[in-house]
């Protein structure tokens, strides 16, 4: 039988529902080749018969790229075909070892934006508008090859118009999975109270941004789950939306309809901007203007504000008939995951909504909105979801045959990773394993992710603690289970968003925040405010916060009083008589005999090096969080605010060091500040945060030494954006080389990468633990 040589391109990455099978055939159709493309489990296959070499068809390739285009790897061979080919072909999908990307949702593109506000267009105002450079892809797919069948989209046939669309790959439409129109794809319903239908389509928008203009909650279905909305310039709508939702003061999220409406509310720099309208379209943190017109309950105490522009069609279509930005928050009720199906929104969101914006086109995989801020000029994941998940984490050099790793994360917070092929897949965030749906969503997702990426779990990683549900699921494994301390991942996590090396030299590290089980190197359990020494292989604890108890154990967290009486006992002589302010007084009213036993007898306060409850403790002196948090962090972020009101200029953030070896006495000055200086509480709160950044910095540099090179700055505490950038100052006067968060959270979300990656060291034949001991000279 006759064959005919060719080349074989193979180009991996995420290169399907990109568009980017058209976009070859484009190529080849301009240089004259013949051959043909393709989608199968491992990306994308071009065979090609042509006039120019591999190299040249890959220059252009790579200069032209769709927009939601990435390559990781690019291979020529040869090929051969069995005929002749006469023409360049797109030809069918097929199956076999997964081993590609699976796209992010993302935001409508301009194309799209043109046609739907475009009169003429058929696509006119039509909420489900979208091409291979935009739209719905990991909300909706169930399978990999991403074909429609394999989608959400499967139960909608195309109409004859969206057919040729689909077909033709000159078209911008070829193979655009959740293509579709008006005449053959999804719809919209507006239901009420009473759970009848009483608008579609075009109608039922109009219908919800009349609701919305009357100061009703209307519970919306988006792309990746059920926002709750409201009004965000309507006093009462903000405040019967968080009574029903049992929010008292946790800040709620943003929409407005474009860049101009943010910077009417908030301060938006080029970079804020940037990702503001990226393909993302994440909620980006922006420091809110004083004459907004947002209701005060918007985000109470805070001083910014999280908005984001719409990210799929139905949304601009909602926020075009309004002339205000909308509250858009997660639809769940307090403490449940949000709703991602019609039957589950019109029952659990029952007592909160009055209307419902309902769609008829499921949703398969639930994906939260994702949180940034800016640290300087970097863009800082607070939560990683929509827009960025599930594009695989890439891993440094000598990570390459990094395989077979499952990493189950923590409670809080809660992402799982898989290793694969040398990149990390990090999950979207799922939140607080305490509840039982999201824990029974958190397996299932867990099963998901390895059946799409047909993953097998050969080793296992969880966190220390053995209290945490994750730690005991993963001991239900049949594969071997490493517990991995809880700090160690948070600095290898920042290692790997640093694109350090697997056999990178031990770095220093300081590691903040709330609690985490430590290990054998400390008397105290729980730690919170580290040095540490270590890389992927080994670490070691330098040393920490003096450990401080727990006063009620967990109510500890959720009480500030309790590490204010702690700290003023220890650090502030004769405090009950050295103020009369109110916390002070609201302080003399418990029971402060009965709690001092307790803390004499250790009774119920274990020891803990914890930062979030040193905030905690000046929070419960400065601002209203005395008696108790609503949410986590909310004293901090109360503290934090405070102090920004003391220091309206970037500029000034620039740490002067004033560096204390002796960490009692620092930390009795820090206090002694707090307690019992005349200044303002917004610049005791200022002050509160430099001196933590000067006895944190003068704790490195006890541990270090003369040495300096790298520092990790990393744990949930660096998201407050005062005390980063603090530290980022002095850390770098003093001669180190600073590494920060970026694409992966510094939080707990995070904390998945770096338990999959030390685990993987701790089996890779490439360990050099001679460099790995600490000696201070």
């Amino acid at each position: 039988m006759a064959s005919y040589a060719a080349l074989a391109i193979r180009v991996k990455g995420q290169v399907q529902g990109v568009g980017f099978r058209p976009f070859i055939w484009q190529i080849a159709k301009e240089l004259e080749c013949l051959g043909e493309v393709l989608n199968d489990n491992h990306g994308v296959l071009i065979k090609l018969l042509c006039p120019v070499d591999a190299d040249a068809f890959i220059e252009v390739m790579q200069q032209r790229l769709p927009p939601l285009a990435a390559i990781d790897e690019i291979a020529v061979s040869e090929a051969y075909f069995s005929t002749l080919p006469t023409d360049f072909l797109i030809t069918a999908s097929q199956a076999g070892v997964t081993n590609t990307r699976v796209a992010p949702d993302s935001a409508t593109c301009d194309a799209c934006l043109t046609e739907l506000f475009d009169t003429t267009d058929r696509r006119y105002q039509y909420p489900f508008i979208n091409c291979t450079h935009c739209g719905p892809r990991f909300s909706i797919i169930k399978s990999v090859p991403y074909d429609r069948k394999a989608t959400t989209m499967a139960p909608f046939a195309l109409c004859d118009d969206c057919q040729q669309e689909y077909q033709h790959p000159a078209n911008r439409r070829f193979h655009a999975q959740p293509n579709a129109c008006p005449e053959c794809g999804p719809k919209l319903q507006f239901v009420d109270s009473g759970g009848s239908v009483t608008a579609e389509e075009d109608e039922a928008l109009t219908a919800a941004a009349q609701a919305l203009a009357q100061g009703r909650i209307v519970a919306i279905k988006a792309l990746g789950g059920f926002h709750l909305a409201v009004d965000a310039s309507n006093a009462q709508a903000v405040e019967r939306l968080r009574e029903r939702k049992q929010r008292p003061s946790k800040p709620f999220a943003l929409m407005v309809a474009n860049a101009a409406q943010a910077c009417n509310l908030a301060q938006v720099n080029t970079a804020q901007e940037d990702a503001l309208t990226s393909q993302a379209a994440p909620i980006v943190l922006l420091t809110a203007r004083q004459r907004s017109g947002l209701a005060p309950g918007v985000a109470p105490g805070q001083h910014r504000v999280g908005v984001m522009l719409p990210s799929n069609p139905l949304q601009h279509c909602l926020l075009s008939r309004l002339n205000t930005p909308l509250v858009m928050t997660s639809g769940n009720a307090s403490g449940r995951p949000p709703c991602i199906t019609n039957e589950q929104a019109l029952k659990e969101l029952a007592d909160i909504a009055d209307d419902w914006l309902l769609h008829n086109r499921d949703i398969n995989n639930r994906v939260d909105d994702s949180i940034v801020q800016h640290n300087g000029e970097r863009v800082q994941v607070i939560r990683r979801a929509r827009g960025y998940v599930p594009t695989p984490i890439s891993l440094p050099s000598g990570f390459e045959a990094a395989n077979g790793v499952l990493a189950f994360g923590a409670d809080l917070k809660n992402t799982f990773c898989l290793l694969k092929d040398g990149a990390a897949l990090l999950s979207p965030h799922l939140g607080d394993l305490a509840d039982a749906d999201l824990f029974n969503s958190y397996q299932e997702n867990i099963g998901y992710f390895s059946q799409l990426y047909d993953f097998t779990a050969q080793l296992g990683c969880c966190d220390a603690h053995p209290g945490y549900l994750s730690h005991a699921f993963a001991q239900k494994h049949g594969y071997p289970v490493e517990a991995i301390q809880h700090h160690h991942a948070h600095l290898a996590a920042c290692l790997v968003d640093n694109d350090k090396a697997l056999n990178h030299e031990p770095v220093f590290a300081l590691v903040l925040d709330g609690i985490g089980w430590g290990d054998d190197s400390s008397e105290h359990d729980f730690w919170g405010a580290e040095i540490l020494f270590g890389n992927y292989h080994q670490c070691q604890r330098l040393g920490g916060l003096s450990p401080m108890p727990l006063l009620g154990g967990d109510k500890a967290a959720k009480e500030p009083w309790r590490n204010l009486l702690v700290y003023l006992d220890v650090y502030v002589e004769n405090w009950e008589q050295s103020s009369s302010s109110l916390p002070i007084s609201l302080l003399q009213t418990k029971p402060l005999t009965l709690l001092r036993s307790a803390l004499t007898s250790k009774i119920n306060c274990p020891q803990s090096s914890s930062c979030g409850r040193l905030f905690d403790a000046a929070a419960a002196l400065l601002t209203d969080c005395f008696e108790w948090q609503s949410f986590e962090g909310e004293a901090a972020m109360a503290l934090e605010s405070l102090a920004w009101q003391a220091l309206p200029s970037a500029a000034e953030l620039k740490l002067e060091l004033e560096l204390e070896f002796d960490q009692r006495l620092a930390m009795k000055r820090l206090w002694q500040a707090l307690v019992g200086c005349s200044s303002s509480k917004a610049e005791r709160a200022l002050g509160f945060h430099r001196n933590l950044a000067n006895l944190l910095l003068g704790m490195l540099l006890d541990k270090a030494g003369d040495r300096r090179g790298d520092v990790v700055l990393s744990g949930g505490v660096m998201q407050n954006r005062l005390l980063h950038e603090l530290l980022v100052s002095g850390a770098s006067q003093l001669g180190f080389n600073v590494l920060v968060h970026s694409d992966i959270p510094a939080n707990d979300g995070g904390l998945a990468v770096g338990q999959a990656v030390i685990a993987w060291a701790n089996v890779s034949t490439e360990v050099q633990t001679s460099a790995s001991e600490y000696n201070h000279d």
